[in-house]
């Protein structure tokens, strides 16, 4: 495994919306995560509706051990 601290992990797969709540959460405890959204790619790109609606949060390797607990709650409280 790499030693690179600058290395994302994935944390969470959704909508759009529910993207948008978490990553404000990550960011009330200074955590700034990466959106991914392939679907608003594609149309930027011309590819038009051939993703999935589905968008992808990662975070640092090293800000991981912070942004679980967060996300476990989010998680259990939203049901996903």
């Amino acid at each position: 495994m790499s030693e690179n601290t600058e290395e994302t992990i994935r944390i969470y797969t959704g909508s759009d919306i529910m993207a948008e709540a978490l990553v404000g959460r990550l960011e009330e405890a200074n955590i700034t995560p990466i959106l991914r959204d392939d679907q608003q790619s594609g149309v930027m790109f011309g590819y038009g509706n051939k993703f999935d609606d589905q968008v992808r949060v990662f975070v640092r390797k090293d800000e991981l051990a912070i942004a679980q607990p967060i996300v476990d709650s989010f998680l259990k409280e939203t049901e996903e």
